[in-house]
């Protein structure tokens, strides 16, 4: 059972002429799962596929060029002093600093820049994409591990981590060394900072996805909580490690930025709106996605052109069309004069039914020639409030019975009135129906 945790021997590989860094692999598998990530989580908010590595090609760039800014000005002594190193190292990204402070400053530019000529908002893109951006971090610090680097004070500890001593091909021996290649020497045991940081960044990367679950909040305060959280753990961290670093008043300088960052996230989750947007506020106005069209009926909506269908109702309905509030509520017509019950036929039998009208339809009996006008039903929608005419009031003449076997009218077939029986002779207590 091992004591500690060994060191790799080596963080570079020759592939021919070519050298395969695993610092620089473990950033680039950082940047994929974060794009790929991030991508679902911003589709699972309203967003459109792929557009994540759209604003990640104007990202990545910026936020390699701030990290390596922000750690070329935090250790100025070692280009530009007295330091091992010359000024053209300073741009030498591949012999590692970067500095996460300016990676995320200027990535958050670059991404501005992105998401605007996408007409997307940078809050709810924040959001979306800070779990990923975290756990990117916490990829890349494995490459901190290949390279033998930020590390912390000597230690006894069970998890200690082992520093070997490296030599390159001329010859030179040193733990620093990110080419060359592991002698078996031990130089030190120390606290595996790196290791620290990458549980904390995860730690952190699961809080971030259970809050944004829980509580389903937007705005970038989601963002905010991972800056947040992560200047928390980087503060922490910061006190132990034991590598160089520009000091301010005897204290490293990174401690103050967590410091600072940290309370200027924290305001921001306090004074940002609540809740989280809508898909429609994701994007700024006129830039969102077209809604899509459903096949589904929706109920209450009719087309412009679609023609309006009449269908036949029983007399005294109402009928509601498009412009029911200009007419009226029924369809029924009657006239104050026709009182009177009117004698229908039945379709089938043709029977006359004779009414003897009553003392006050009497008083209101039209006089000789004229005809009275009777519920009807409208033969199209345009017209349902025009009345048809009824025919004359048979004549006994017409009350014979037609001979076994003789065809009905015509009329009568196309007859659809509703049949009504006489009412009884209250004077002679006779029914005075016609069989």
């Amino acid at each position: 059972m091992l004591a500690y945790i060994p060191s790799p021997s080596q963080g570079v590989w020759n592939v021919g002429p070519f050298p395969l860094r695993a610092y620089a692999l473990c950033i680039i598998v950082g940047i994929i799962v974060a794009i790929f990530w991030g991508n679902r989580r911003w589709v699972a908010r309203g967003g459109r596929d792929g557009e994540v590595l759209d604003v990640a090609i104007w990202a990545v760039p910026f936020g390699l060029i701030g990290g390596r800014i922000y750690h070329v000005l935090t250790d100025w002594n070692t280009y530009f002093g007295d330091g091992p190193k010359s000024p053209i190292d300073a741009l030498k990204i591949w012999d590692g600093g970067l500095g996460i402070w300016g990676a995320v400053a200027f990535g958050a530019l670059g991404a501005w820049i992105g998401a605007r000529r996408a007409g997307i908002k940078l809050p709810p893109f924040g959001d979306a994409i800070a779990p990923g951006i975290l756990l990117a971090q916490a990829i890349g610090r494995l490459g901190n591990y290949f390279n033998q680097e930020l590390y912390g004070d000597r230690t006894d500890l069970p998890w200690g981590l082992e520093i070997y001593e490296r030599s390159d091909s001329s010859g030179f021996t040193s733990p620093g060394l990110i080419d060359g290649k592991s002698t078996g020497v031990v130089y030190a045991v120390v606290q595996p900072t790196f290791l620290y940081e990458l549980l904390w960044n995860v730690l952190v990367v699961l809080a971030l996805v259970f809050i944004d679950r829980r509580f389903r909040i937007g705005h970038g305060r989601l963002f905010a909580l991972y800056v947040a959280g992560y200047c928390l753990g980087r503060f922490v961290i910061e006190t132990l490690r034991t590598d160089t670093a520009t000091l301010l008043w005897g204290i490293r300088i990174n401690l103050f930025t967590a410091a600072i960052v940290f309370a200027c996230a924290a305001i921001y989750v306090v004074i940002a709106p609540k809740g989280r947007e809508t898909p429609a506020e994701i994007y700024h106005p006129g830039s969102g996605p077209e809604p899509e069209l459903s096949e589904d009926p929706v109920v209450g909506f009719v087309e412009d052109d679609a023609p309006v269908s009449s269908k036949t109702k029983p007399a005294g309905t109402a009928t509601k069309t498009a412009d029911s509030k200009t007419r009226p509520a029924e369809t029924t017509t009657t006239t104050a004069e026709a009182k009177t019950e009117t004698m229908t036929k039945a379709p089938e039998a043709a029977t006359e039914v004779a009414v003897t009208p009553t003392a006050e339809a009497q008083a209101a009996e039209p006089e000789p020639g004229e005809t009275t006008s009777a519920a009807t039903e409208p033969a199209d929608v345009e017209t349902a409030t025009e009345a048809t005419p009824v025919a004359p009031v048979p004549t006994p003449e017409d009350t014979e019975e037609p001979e076994t076997g003789a065809p009905a009218d015509s009329k009568l077939d196309t007859a659809a009135k509703p049949y009504r029986k006489a009412k009884p002779d209250t004077t002679t207590g006779g029914d005075d129906q016609t069989v």
